[in-house]
């Protein structure tokens, strides 16, 4: 899995906030914001709603992932 560029702390706001407003759906709204900003031509927002679209799936895993030392 890559891991999701974050280029500020607000990205990770802002995942946490689609958690806890859309539960086990925030992944599915971050990718439909995606979209709409895809659709609206700007590629700078889709882009920055498909990186929290990623970290709202790896928030969600219950095992640690990567090398464990």
């Amino acid at each position: 899995m890559h891991l999701p560029y974050l280029s500020d702390r607000k990205s990770y706001e802002e995942a946490a906030e689609l958690i806890s407003l859309f539960g086990d759906n925030a992944g599915y709204e971050a990718a439909a914001r995606a979209d709409r900003s895809r659709d609206l031509g700007n590629h700078i927002h889709f882009c920055r709603w498909r990186q929290i679209e990623r970290l709202i799936v790896l928030l969600s895993y219950d095992q640690p992932l990567g090398t464990i030392h």
